[in-house]
């Protein structure tokens, strides 16, 4: 079957499927609006809650008017920490690496703005609305603590989700001492916000001590099993359906206290209840990126050598909680030195805690990365590209292993070529346009790990000739529908058309976590693995019956391709699925498949996707403002499923990066640690004015040890290096070096 033959290199080879630049499968339901998002349920006798939030940062809640709440028409209830209905588990506590600290009223301390304090129940949304107000709530405050001068500094345990904090390898004192070139470099970068245009969003219900839950979730069955563990039931009397998701961005992998607190109040009156967030309500209980403060040296031989790299970042977390940006490790497996030094602190602060946010750790670090490696080929008059291809890293720099596989100098080769980057002036504030504008480029190398997580799928093979492949995984909006589809089809031996594919829901095997670039690789190899399995069966029913013109044939084999089964040896000789389910009397067969990779393979070699970001930058020369007018990237992803789908993940990503580098940050006022811009008028993100040309290459690459697909990911990489590149080209264009994010007018000014 070649849809399951092994290559020598350990490849499976997949079918006509994958590959093809095919349009989303769910694309018409969402531009029509028969997409159904959770808010979207209404669900018999449906109350609405709106969660009361904290106006003050630091402190405690003494007094609510509860009583104006209730009297108000169509209030049900107000739940506060004096009656919240207990929980099986504390929310002070985290049972696994993914679990964080959750805000579910457990008492009346406030420890950021934006905290929910209390719930209000009621028949209509506005009334909700209107009651949360009437609580009137007082505090005691305590002083915010707002900012890394004025947080609490302290050492962390971990970084991201259970990383190492440092890092050491080789000298760095002997070899940054003895470098004929030194150079340092001190990079800020803002708390970011999640903002998918879908808010987060809750409808529950409880029949008995069965629960049915909608709400956008990136990791479904991890999920259900923490909402089963906070009210004590089997995770099997959980129903969790997320079909479909208005962008995730990882917030939307980890449960939410506003979540449990809905959950709560269904149980308590015994009918659903919905529960949508503000847009304001998203800069708090639903975690976010964490501000960072980094400082980089780089010393270098009198030919470009790096001798020694270090990196120390400072990452601003809650006064109760522990993720930490990992922004350092950045800097472990992208250049080669013999010395690498990575650290890093964190201060407490008076925010929600932060969490995984598109290309967590790697995106902040490779801001502050790229920008040092500009500043060292500076120093050593050198081209930006040549000196990142004098330190080309042929083995993981950290580690020593060797790569999976590594194509990144294709990426420098075709990005540089499609952007003229040869025509680049060494010096800065040498360019400029028909209209007078600072013109500027610059480049950053991109990198992102290709992690895999576990998974499950089930096929069904259906005498009519069609198969049901199903898997519980999560479309935030990368195309999972599609892409994992075409994978399926591959591993059943149909045309995509002629599959059902089911996703989204509990009630389907484990599907993973889509995050960490990981979602396609791993719930697909689940997926094409199962529906081997299931037309292995297949054969082994032919094969095994005298009737059958692939009698005989399982020594020498048989290859499944548009719903028929060839013999390897005679391809004259074949059947179709329907002629060998009808004979054997049965209407389906089915099997399941996991995904995962060699642990020889992920012990042996390190496995990333790399790229490289080419931007160009106008500048007006009097008002310093900014535009971005080229970025092109080249990225290199093992084998890509749907290229169309990819571009668009990288395009995507690119386009954050913009946003990286120009638009985004999350604004606290110092004295109250009130968010100041938590809605989408203040806290800037790009539009298409902003990105008037973006592209996204793909370098073809063979993964022989990834994974048996050798699928990597697309989803994170195009913000890293994107927005260096963007910041080396503000330089580029104006002789200027940016010490924070995101560059405004006035730092050009100075």
């Amino acid at each position: 079957m070649p849809d399951t033959l092994q290559t020598p290199a350990g490849h499976v080879r997949l079918g006509s499927n994958s590959g093809q630049p095919m349009t989303r499968r769910d694309g018409v339901a969402k531009v029509t609006g028969a997409a159904t998002y959770a808010a979207d349920n209404r669900p018999d006798g449906l109350a609405h809650a709106v969660f009361a939030s904290a106006g003050i940062a630091r402190g405690r809640v003494v007094s609510l008017n509860v009583e104006a709440a209730k009297s108000h028409p169509g209030v049900i209830e107000v739940i506060t920490p004096d009656n919240r209905p207990a929980l099986h588990l504390d929310p002070d506590g985290k049972s696994h690496p993914f679990s964080w600290r959750i805000e579910a009223l457990q008492d009346k301390t406030v420890r950021y703005a934006g905290q929910p304090i209390a719930l209000v129940v009621a028949e209509t949304l506005e009334a909700a609305t209107e009651g949360a107000r009437l609580l009137a709530p007082e505090y005691e405050t305590e002083p915010a603590r707002i900012g890394f001068e004025n947080g609490e500094a302290y050492d962390p345990p971990a970084v991201g989700i259970g990383g190492n904090p440092s890092f050491s390898k080789g000298n760095f004192d002997a070899g940054f001492s003895g470098s004929e070139h030194r150079i340092d470099a001190s990079v800020d970068t803002p708390a970011q916000y999640h903002n998918a245009m879908e808010p987060h969003a809750i409808v529950a219900e409880w029949s008995g001590d069965h629960l049915v839950i909608d709400t956008p979730n990136q990791a479904i069955q991890m999920a259900r099993g923490a909402f089963a563990g906070y009210f004590g039931i089997p995770p099997e009397n959980v129903t969790l359906r997320s079909p479909f998701l208005g962008g995730g961005f990882g917030s939307k992998a980890i449960i939410v206290g506003p979540q449990i607190l809905a959950i709560l109040a269904a149980r308590m009156l015994g009918r659903p209840v919905k529960l949508v967030l503000r847009r304001d309500q998203m800069f708090g209980p639903v975690q976010h990126r964490g501000a960072t403060s980094q400082k980089l040296r780089i010393g270098t031989d009198g030919n470009g050598l790096i001798k020694a790299l270090e990196h120390e970042a400072t990452a601003a977390t809650s006064s109760f909680d522990d993720f930490i940006e990992g922004a350092g490790n950045a800097s472990l497996n992208m250049y080669a030195s013999p010395a690498i030094i990575t650290r890093h602190s964190a201060v407490r602060v008076d925010t929600g805690t932060p969490g995984p946010m598109r290309a967590p750790g790697e995106a902040s670090g490779s801001a502050a990365l790229e920008i040092a490696m500009d500043k060292a080929a500076e120093a050593v008059g050198m081209d930006p590209l040549e000196f990142r291809l004098r330190n080309y890293a042929e083995t993981d720099p950290a580690s020593g292993k060797s790569f999976s596989a590594k194509s990144l100098r294709e990426c420098y080769e075709l990005a540089a070529q499609k952007f003229g980057w040869s025509d680049r002036p060494l010096a800065p504030g040498e360019m400029r346009d028909e209209n007078g504008m600072l013109v500027g480029w610059g480049m950053g190398s991109a990198l992102f790990p290709a992690p895999m997580f576990a998974a499950q799928a089930r096929a069904t093979l259906r005498r009519d000739g069609t198969a049901l492949v199903e898997t519980s995984g999560a479309d935030m909006g990368q195309g999972a529908w599609t892409a994992l589809a075409q994978i399926a089809a591959d591993g059943v031996g149909l045309p995509v058309d002629r599959i059902e594919f089911l996703s989204g829901t509990s009630d389907q095997p484990d599907g993973g976590i889509a995050g960490g670039s990981g979602h396609t690789a791993s719930a697909g190899g689940a997926l094409f693995e199962a529906g081997s399995n299931a037309v292995q069966k297949l054969a082994d029913l032919a094969t095994a019956d005298p009737d059958s013109p692939l009698f005989g044939a399982g020594n020498t084999g048989v290859e499944a391709r548009e719903g028929r089964l060839f013999r390897a040896d005679d391809e004259s000789r074949s059947e179709s699925y329907a002629d060998i389910l009808e004979r054997a009397g049965l209407e389906t067969v089915d099997a399941m498949g996991s995904g995962g990779r060699d642990p020889a393979n992920a012990e042996a070699r390190a496995m990333f996707s790399h790229g490289a970001v080419f931007a160009e930058v106008k500048i007006d020369p009097d008002l310093f403002q900014i535009r971005v007018s080229r970025l092109i990237g080249a990225f290199a992803a093992g084998r890509i499923i749907n290229p169309h789908l990819a571009k668009s993940q990288l395009t995507g990503g690119m386009i954050w990066g913009i946003g990286f580098a120009l638009h985004e940050e999350g604004i606290h006022d110092l004295r109250s640690g009130r968010p100041l811009n938590a809605d989408l008028a203040g806290y800037h993100v790009p539009v298409s004015a902003d990105a008037p040309h973006v592209e996204a290459l793909l370098v073809d690459e063979d993964d022989p040890y990834v994974n048996a697909l050798g699928i990597k990911g697309v989803g994170e990489i195009g913000i890293t290096g994107s927005v260096g590149a963007i910041a080396n080209a503000v330089w580029h264009a104006t002789g200027k070096r940016i010490s924070s994010y995101p560059i405004h007018i006035d730092a050009l000014l100075s």
